[in-house]
């Protein structure tokens, strides 16, 4: 299946009008540059729902004050209008875009896969805490934990590069965050996660040719700035 390209609108500041809200059409509300907003825009686009999930970004720097009193009053991204009504949390809005919408199927119907799938999931904020705390302190060695941890998930199924063999929510799960720290962690701390763990090395690899991600990726420049204000100016 051919990848469908979309323009990306501007992000809506605190001077936009809302859309017109509940009329319908389904939306996604993200930030272009928000790991949590990014899982669900993937899993959107594997699925090939750009015409049935119209994507809305929000400006977080300046946000519209519609989008807490009118759409989610947790004011934060991801979330989702469908049905009527507005669902959030990142992990959940993956699971119910899968299951709610058409495309390719995101989790395997086999019970040993689903057992494991669900396992890496809710461990992915454990690895994402543990290796943002460790900024301030001894980031190699938490590094060296958690990534240590990837490759050997990453050795359960050798059916294919990815942590359930196929392409699935835990790889969306996981990699806005890898993304983020590879680049961060090689700028910063001269930290190659790949070094020495051949199985991340080709998941990484091989993730970055499927489309679907790729036009969600942040620019890595921006993405070392904002990440050496927000953990390194802080010490």
């Amino acid at each position: 299946m051919a990848y469908k390209h979309e323009d990306l609108s501007p992000p809506l500041d605190s001077t936009s009008s809302p859309p017109p809200l509940f009329d319908g059409t389904t939306r996604l509300y993200v930030s272009y540059t928000c790991p949590f907003a990014q899982r669900v825009w993937i899993t959107r686009n594997y699925k090939g729902l750009q015409d049935k999930i119209k994507l809305v970004p929000i400006n977080l720097q300046n946000r519209p004050a519609w989008y807490k009193e009118k759409v989610y009053p947790e004011n934060k991204v991801p979330s989702l209008e469908h049905n009527g009504k507005v669902i959030g949390e990142s992990l959940d809005l993956i699971k119910y875009v899968d299951s709610n919408f058409e495309g390719p199927s995101l989790f395997p119907t086999d019970p040993e896969r689903r057992k494991f799938g669900e396992e890496i999931i809710t461990y992915v904020d454990t690895f994402t805490r543990a290796l943002y705390s460790s900024f301030k302190g001894d980031a190699v060695k938490e590094a060296d934990a958690q990534f240590d941890y990837l490759e050997n998930a990453l050795k359960k199924f050798d059916d294919g590069p990815f942590f359930l063999g196929q392409f699935s929510l835990v790889d969306i799960a996981y990699i806005p965050f890898v993304e983020r720290f590879q680049v961060f962690l090689s700028e910063v701390f001269k930290y190659d996660i790949t070094a020495g763990r051949p199985k991340l090395a080709e998941w990484f690899e091989e993730i970055n040719k499927i489309e679907a991600y790729k036009v969600t990726k942040t620019d890595p420049k921006e993405l070392v700035e904002f990440y050496k204000k927000r953990f390194l100016d802080q010490q």
